[in-house]
């Protein structure tokens, strides 16, 4: 077989496999299980929210984070198959992200932005794999794990290593990226964008366009102070310095005026999860 022809049956696979995960993107399967993705991930922030309101009210047993969601979840009638469902979503937004970064994007005609865009895509389906699999480790714990979810303990283990505190500063200073990109999103209602605006009713649309606003930039505010924390435990060579969302919301909680704050900031937390649900609705995937 000459090169010619290995070069034209390598193309003719990538092209069928580029085919079927194409298809697979736009199946009705894949469509129904990252929308349950997006309401999954409002009910976790709804939580989150309302957990982080009772620690403004003084409660401090509560985790004011996906654990701490979970958690709550199932303490409840039916919280397993509720847990199962949500995961089942995390799994399903996971692989939509994921053939989203294989496939996705063809609508922006910049070659690098879509590369770009790819990558990011790629990236967001990780984490969501990540989170799938804590999520299963949850159920199969039966809520037991102690753990707070909190990145200190993995902070620690990665600064054990060589160059492991430079790493951990820029991954904050992603995070921190992350949480400006959140602010400037809230900021300029860009999210908005990505709805399937013409099926909306101009009043749903604008209780939409403030819910999310509100939701963004409480979401920033955290990101970015979560992100400051990790930079600071690297700068300081101190993993405890790390906080996740529980640690970053009671540091605000302890400023002047933090119980305000924290409250606004849980009423955000909860509206990002009320706007989850919209996107779950009205999100063009």
């Amino acid at each position: 077989m000459s090169v010619h022809s290995v070069t034209q049956a390598g193309r003719q696979v990538v092209s069928a496999g580029e085919s079927a995960a194409h298809r697979t993107r736009h199946s009705r399967a894949t469509d129904l299980t990252a929308r349950l993705g997006f309401a999954a991930r409002g009910v976790v922030y709804l939580l989150i929210g309302v957990l982080a309101i009772q620690i403004a009210r003084g409660n401090p047993d509560e985790r004011a984070n996906r654990q701490g969601a979970l958690r709550e979840i199932a303490d409840k009638p039916f919280g397993t198959g509720l847990l199962v469902l949500i995961a089942v979503g995390f799994a399903g937004y996971a692989l939509w992200r994921l053939l989203e970064g294989a496939v996705g994007h063809r609508e922006e005609a910049d070659t690098k932005k879509r590369a770009v865009k790819r990558v990011v895509s790629v990236i967001r389906g990780a984490i969501y794999l990540v989170i799938t699999g804590s999520t299963i480790t949850f159920l199969a714990s039966d809520g037991a794990s102690s753990s707070s979810g909190e990145p200190a303990p993995y902070t620690a283990r990665v600064m054990a290593h060589s160059g492991g505190r430079w790493l951990v500063g820029a991954i904050g200073l992603v995070v921190v990226g992350v949480g400006v990109g959140m602010l400037a999103k809230g900021v300029t209602t860009r999210f908005e964008e990505k709805l399937m605006r013409a099926r909306m009713r101009p009043a749903l649309l604008r209780a939409a366009r403030r819910i999310g606003q509100v939701g963004y930039l409480a979401r920033g505010v955290v990101f970015g102070l979560a992100g400051v924390f990790v930079v600071k435990a690297a700068v300081d060579f101190d993993p405890g310095e790390a906080k996740g969302f529980d640690g970053t919301l009671r540091s605000i909680a302890d400023q002047a005026y933090g119980q305000v704050l924290l409250a606004c900031c849980a009423a955000g937390l909860a509206l990002f999860g009320a706007y989850s649900f919209i996107e779950a609705r009205y999100r063009r995937l």
